[in-house]
């Protein structure tokens, strides 16, 4: 059984360490991904619409990084007294300040790409 990467964290073998404890959590395979869809799109957005953005990841994971991001603090769940129910996600200032920190490093990655692949492929 998978072990739940909450619980993880919290074992390291450094786990006052700031730089390890922060990383493990944002730099997984989803977290900045969806930090990057919240950030581009200027109104919040849906739990359906972030599925829709990012079509490859699962109900399930999509669901525990968006807790695990809550957290942390990185975004806002706005839940909607509605019928039916509307939750929205929006980034917080925190979440903000991370990715202005991220930005040249996908700027790097889009720039990049063709000639990683290419090598990749050689």
């Amino acid at each position: 059984m998978e072990k739940d990467k909450s619980i993880y964290i919290g074992d390291t073998l450094f786990p006052d360490c700031p730089v390890r404890n922060i990383l493990a959590r944002v730099g997984d395979k989803w977290s900045l991904l969806i930090m990057h869809e919240l950030i581009i799109h200027p109104a919040p957005m849906r739990f359906t619409e972030l599925r829709k953005a990012i079509p490859d990841i699962s109900q399930k994971v999509l669901t525990t990084t968006l807790r695990n991001l809550e957290t942390d603090g990185f975004l806002v769940r706005t839940v909607y007294a509605e019928v039916p129910p509307r939750t929205d996600y929006a980034l917080t200032p925190r979440a903000h300040s991370f990715m202005e920190a991220c930005r040249p490093m996908i700027k790097w990655s889009i720039d990049n790409f063709a000639a990683i692949m290419k090598d990749r492929n050689s």
